[in-house]
Formats: C-alpha cells, structure tokens, sequence
C-alpha cells in the first residue's frame, strides 16, 4: 500500500481517481495549516501540491519516504527542484492539461490588442462615455501573424488565427516544417521574418534561451505600430524594453497574462492605455482545473507504483534539454516495458532490447534507462530508478543493448524486447500529433491502442468463433469490454488486446487459456 498526501486544493475529480485505487491511501491535507503538515509528510510516498505548500528544505527534510512530488500546474517556483533531486526525490509538473484554457487566453488578448475592447467597455460602463469615434480597431482579416513556438499552444493559436484569415508565420527550431506547411502556415528558421509581422505571439518555455528572447535589438527590427501578445511566461519579453516601445507607440498595443514577478499588481505596464494585462489567467477555466487534477491524480498513482514518472523535471536524462519531441518517449517507454513484463510474468528475463527508428534514434543512449526501469519494475520495485538502472540490470546479470534499424513507416518508434531462457515479448509505440501515446505492436502483431487500462492479451489460432467464446466468459463473469482489437499474421494466428473494465480474476484467465483456439492469455495493467 503506497501512501499519496494531497497537500493543496484540487478538483474533487482528483481525489476520486486516487480514492478508487486500491493499492493507494490518500491523505488530504488541503485544509491542514502548513506547520501541522510538515508533522505528517513523512507518511507519504508522493505529495500532491500547487502553489500554496512551500516545497523548500523543511518539506523535504520532513519527507522521508517521498519519492515524488507532482506539482498539479505547470510553474514550479515554490519547488526547490535542486533539493529534491539531491535526495533522490523525482519532482514533476503537469504542463499540458490548461492547453485549450491557454490558447483561447492568447485569442482573448490578440482579438483585444486588434479592438481596444477592454478599454472602449471600460469608457462606456465604468465612466458612461459613449464615443464610438474614440474607438476604431484594426482587423485580423490578412494581417500576418509571427507565433514564436509551434508546439501544444502555439500550434493551436495558429490555427484559429488561420480561420480569422490571417496570414501565420511559426518560428520554431524544434519542430518538422511540415507541422506548419500541413495547416496552411509559413515555416521560417530566419527570427526576422517573425519581427516583420503585423502581430506577434510567443509560446516558448522560459529558459536560459528564451528569457529577452524579444528585447531592445529585436523591437527595432519591428514594423511600427506591432501588437505584441504573451500568455506564455514572464520574461520571454523584456519588460523594460516593452514598456519604452509601447510608451513611444513604436509598440502599438501588448496584450500580457504574465510577469516576470507575480503578482504584478505595482507593474509599470499597468500604467499605459495601450496595454491589455490579465493576472495569469491562462489556466483559469474550470474544464482546465479538471483537468490538471485528472493529470496530477493519475501521475501521483504512476509514479507511487514506480510505473513511470511523466513530466519529471530532475531525472539524470533532463527531459527539458531533449527536444520536444522527444520527451513524450521517455513517458510511453517505460509504460512499454512495463507492459511486456507482465506478459513475460515470473520468467527470468535475461536481456532487454531497444530497437529504434526514426527521428528518435539519435537518443538510444538516454532511452535505454527508460525501457530497463520499465522492464524490471516488478522485480526490483522502489529499489530502481532511471538513474541507476544500467546499474541494477547488470547486478541482476541482465545484457540490455540498443539497435537503430531502418524506419518502418513512421516518423518515430521504439520497440523493447524482453528475453527469458523460454521465449520472448516485444512491444512497439510511437506518439501521434505530438503527445498521442500508441502501443502499435505486440509480439509483432499490428494493433493501436493507449498505454493504459486494464488487459488481457490473447493469442491464438485464427479460427471462427473465438471472438464470441472470449466475450461469452466475460460476460458470465459480468466484466464489461471497453476495448477490443485484432491483429493477425500470416501464419493463421491472431493477437487481440481487449481492455476491459474490471480487474481480471485468475480463474478467468484460466478458462481463456482453457479455450481450444487459445495459444495464451495475459492479463496486464497500465493505470
């Protein structure tokens, strides 16, 4: 039994996910006074918080058996990242969950910056000026607009300003030009082609790259009268660079949801008529809070069980130094392996490929800690981690290698091999549309479906009836099928992963084995 504490306020969805694991206790902490707090951490296995638990030198030090933080938002600035990961303590974040709440934020501010709405409701509400003359806008209609960073958020922007009529243009050294080329947007790697927009969006994190990433120099290079928009992270502009050129109307109008010190509430920008400002409001939907608790609960769970750790900040492989497209791998590797270790069952396993194809081969080295902390969870449990798992396979006798192998019709895939003396299990993913986790292969056999739920894996011989003999035991047993696919060979066999509802009980693993089509049946779980 891992214990998770809940240390800040999130949605009730969170809490009804952990409640329904039973494996897990849950401690809610949320209405408990700080001090009281430090007195009971030392129970947990992973801490839930947000921005109210000052995750510093006396929350670790309190935290003897944690394991790992989930920050359930995307700002870690009350988490001492260095002092977790000096005591082994994997801290990790949920970046993608307020994406739709952050786009439309961006929107917000870019039809605002077009229309001075906020300023012409303000003159006729709060001072009862009615003037419309005072009040003329520019159009998005053919205006070009430069997104600095296509990933989740960027992305989406861009597409919606693509359905105003405007013309975009994404700047972004990490991505496949095709990401933009496909939707009908202009791909640049020269920076000035973006300072040459009418309008401009960034949407980058904030780093040793990317902070001033807009300052002085650049604005000069700007069209006069440009309207400037950052839902993003403080910074990203230079603040004082920002006000002068907004001040002198070099800048014609910023739309701004955040500070490089929040709250921002004394900033100077608040000062000026041309400038929109919301107090970090990105995430402030309630489909978005949801959300993040749905993330938080299910990452607090994973990584209690040692499955995987998504989103981690401080593992030995810095996922935020990969490129983007990369860190999804790190997440479905291990959930891979994991996965074919449960249908290896107690077998010894003796060695562990990875085979790689694709854009992702050139990260085998990294990778390779990833699939071996997934295949060995079950044998070394909390005693194995990404950092020493090279380590810990080769005191178990285990040979683990890499091999690049020509691509099969994706742009990316990983494929691990478990080996016993007996036989053996291979499992291959990709990731679709940036973040769509897919196990795509098992065994060889074509399938798709996501690494999580409930399973039961079924070989047999590919014979009339054996869809309805499966279904036939399931429904006796009153267990409802989520999911099902098929995958077949050549050979006269089929492979078929079935999702399933409820936890699978060994007597009706036995009677699937116990059907004459069967070649074997596995049960595994990816929760």
């Amino acid at each position: 039994m891992k214990t998770v504490i809940v240390c800040d306020a999130i949605h009730p969805v969170g809490f009804e996910i952990l409640n329904a694991q039973n494996d897990i206790k849950v401690i809610d902490a949320v209405d408990m006074p700080k001090d009281k707090l430090l007195d009971i951490l030392g129970e947990a296995d992973v801490a839930i918080t947000r921005s109210s638990t000052d995750c510093g030198e006396k929350f670790i030090n309190a935290a003897t058996k944690l394991k790992a933080l989930v920050r359930a938002g995307v700002g870690v600035d009350n988490v001492d990242i260095d002092g977790f990961s000096k005591k082994g303590i994997i801290v990790m974040n949920v970046p993608t969950a307020n994406t739709i709440a952050a786009v439309e934020m961006t929107m917000c501010h870019l039809l605002n910056s077009a229309r001075n709405y906020i300023n012409s409701v303000n003159d006729l509400q709060q001072d009862r000026v009615w003037k419309r003359e005072k009040w003329y806008g520019n159009e998005l209609y053919g205006k070009t607009l430069g997104v600095i960073g296509f990933g989740n958020i960027g992305s989406r922007v861009a597409y919606r300003s693509l359905a105003f009529g405007m013309k975009v243009i994404a700047y972004d050294p990490y991505i496949d030009p095709s990401k933009a080329t496909d939707m009908g947007a202009t791909y640049t790697t020269n920076f000035d082609d973006i300072l040459g927009c009418d309008f401009i969006t960034i949407h980058t994190p904030k780093n040793k790259e990317t902070t001033n990433m807009v300052d002085e120099e650049q604005i000069a290079k700007m069209k006069d009268g440009v309207r400037l928009i950052n839902c993003a992270r403080g910074g990203l502009y230079n603040e004082d660079a920002l006000y002068k050129n907004l001040k002198s109307g070099k800048i014609a109008y910023a739309g701004i949801d955040v500070f490089v010190k929040e709250p921002g509430n004394d900033h100077p920008l608040l000062d000026l008529n041309n400038v929109s400002a919301t107090p970090h409001l990105g995430a402030n939907t309630y489909e978005s809070q949801k959300n993040i608790a749905i993330d938080a609960a299910e990452q607090a769970i994973s990584a209690a069980r040692g499955i995987c750790y998504p989103n981690a900040l401080n593992l030995p492989v810095k996922v935020e130094d990969l490129p983007p497209f990369v860190a999804p791998y790190t997440e479905l590797l291990p959930k891979m392996a994991y996965f074919a270790s449960q249908l290896i069952g107690k077998k010894q396993i003796k060695a562990i490929r990875l085979e790689l194809e694709g854009e992702v081969s050139d990260y085998a080295e990294p990778m390779l800690s990833f699939a071996i902390a997934g295949a060995l969870k079950d044998v070394l449990g909390d005693t194995i981690n990404y950092e020493n798992a090279t380590l810990k396979a080769s005191e178990k006798g285990i040979e683990v290698s890499t091999n690049v192998v020509p691509a099969s019709g994706y742009k990316s895939k990983l494929t691990v091999k478990l080996i016993t003396d007996e036989d053996s299990v291979s499992v291959g993913g990709t990731v679709f549309s940036e973040t769509e986790q897919r196990i795509v292969s098992v065994n060889g056999f074509k399938t798709d479906f996501k690494p999580k739920g409930r399973m039961i894996v079924f070989k047999n011989r590919d014979i009339p009836g054996v869809i309805s003999d499966i279904s036939g035991i399931l429904a006796k047993a009153k267990i409802n099928i989520a999911d099902f696919r098929l995958g077949r060979d050549n050979d006269g066999f089929a492979l078929a992963v079935i999702l399933v509802d409820e936890d699978i009980q060994k007597d009706i693993l036995d009677q699937l084995n116990a059907l004459e089509a069967c070649v074997w049946a596995r049960y595994a779980v990816l929760i």
